[in-house]
């Protein structure tokens, strides 16, 4: 199969256009985050246009193929010119022969063909680089899509954590408020100071602040997964998360890179366009070699210039020729484009060396994160516990009368923080590993 049939058929899949349905209105649309990265894959104006390039660069290919090819084109023209005296001879008979008649009106009409049958290797040349930029250019889309993946995958739990958040802080204010309830109460049995109901009322409007803030933050998060997510606007939007630890990579740093070497559309791309970087530098020196090209054509005409004596009727008539150019001196062109290829061959090396030096210390960057998320994730799993148990043990202080609401509400606070915490550091596990994904580009 030829290299632009197969990028055609890697590419038809993604020139279908996809029907999203969207819920009916004032429902929430809830998404877990294969289906949000479905949804903006489907919908992404982003990968469009990266497609839309894919379509240039394949009619590039064509363009470049039809040059090698007979050139046909028919032609036709009519041109009017001065009357002039008849030109003829006498005919040993006293007989006048028109030689060049009087004939105003001329018109041709040509069948014409070139073939460039020879040009030093500049036309395949060319052709092979446009065929190896189109492959390229369905790396160009891979890379998009892995671009949009982590973008979708960083939304999607940012907006866990803000619904996270935004419940610690509602939960919060609801037992600041019933703290300070029964505070007054106590302030109107005279069981306590002034003082004590303004110390809950000044926790109780800072609760109330952060449960703003965070509402804010949560309503952020929200349209930006429903942008990128292809969700019309408005559509409030859910993430049906999974609050699990993704697993630990196996592999060693070694393996993982070479992985990442073989897999990652950006490197591949790179490769492709060094290739074809080559090919222009060969087309260009190929400028200085002789072309060869074959020419013919059927012209039917009145007058017919090409017939004697001239006479004002159609006639036909055909040619053929073999025409061969070399350019010996054209000022240093070709030079030029031989010298501009070959930089710009040296330039697209240079890029692939430094994305090789950066592919290993991102691939490096990437398990660190998961070593430490995973970390995280055990350091906050026992401070939830210890925040429940110090929950359960104030709870059954307070009942036995030795203990404050107070301190009650404080570690209920606690287990609420402690338990967000542990959300955001699985949020950061599950973005760790989606960044390591995409840096092997899976």
């Amino acid at each position: 199969m030829k290299p632009v049939t197969l990028i055609a058929c890697l590419l038809a899949p993604l020139l279908s256009t996809a029907v999203i349905a969207q819920p009916p209105d004032g429902a929430t649309l809830r998404l877990t985050l294969d289906e949000a990265i479905r949804r903006g894959l489907e919908t992404s104006r982003r990968i469009a246009e990266a497609i839309a390039r894919g379509e240039a660069a394949l009619a590039v290919v064509g363009e470049r193929h039809a040059a090698t090819l007979p050139q046909i084109a028919a032609q036709a023209g009519y041109t009017r010119t001065n009357h002039v005296d008849a030109f003829g001879i006498l005919s040993p008979t006293n007989q006048f022969r028109v030689i060049y008649p009087d004939v105003p009106d001329n018109y041709r009409t040509r069948l014409d063909l070139q073939w460039p049958i020879y040009t030093g290797g500049r036309l395949d040349a060319l052709e092979r680089a446009a065929r190896i930029d189109a492959t390229a250019s369905a790396d160009d889309i891979a890379a998009a899509r892995g671009d949009l993946t982590l973008e979708i995958t960083r939304a999607y739990w940012a907006l866990v954590t803000a619904t996270e958040a935004l419940r610690v802080v509602q939960e919060s204010v609801a037992r600041v408020g019933a703290h300070l309830r029964d505070v007054r109460n106590q302030l109107a049995a005279g069981l306590v100071p002034p003082s004590d109901v303004f110390t809950v009322e000044a926790q109780e409007s800072r609760q109330r602040m952060l449960a703003v803030q965070a509402q804010a933050r949560r309503d952020v998060a929200e349209a930006e997964l429903g942008r990128l997510a292809g969700v019309a606007a408005g559509t409030a939007v859910a993430a049906a998360a999974a609050l699990v630890a993704p697993p630990a990579p196996t592999a060693s740093l070694e393996a993982l890179v070479d992985v990442a070497r073989q897999q990652r559309p950006e490197r591949a791309a790179l490769v492709k366009r060094a290739s074809a970087a080559g090919e222009r530098g060969r087309a260009a020196a190929a400028a200085a070699r002789p072309t060869v090209g074959v020419g013919g054509g059927l012209d039917y005409a009145n007058p017919n210039p090409r017939i004697f004596p001239r006479e004002q009727a159609w006639r036909t008539s055909w040619d053929a020729s073999v025409n061969v150019s070399w350019p010996l001196f054209d000022g240093g062109r070709a030079r030029s484009e031989v010298a501009e290829a070959a930089a710009l061959a040296r330039a697209t090396e240079a890029r692939l060396a430094d994305f090789d030096d950066v592919l290993a210390v991102e691939i490096r960057q990437r398990l660190r994160e998961i070593d430490a998320s995973r970390a995280a994730i055990d350091a906050a799993s026992d401070a939830v516990r210890s925040a429940a148990e110090a929950r359960r043990v104030l709870g059954e202080r307070f009942a036995a009368g030795v203990a404050t609401s107070t301190d009650v509400l404080d570690a209920q606070v606690a287990l609420l923080q402690a338990e967000l915490d542990r959300t955001q550091e699985i949020a950061n596990a599950q973005l760790a590993d989606a960044r390591l994904a995409r840096a092997l580009g899976r």
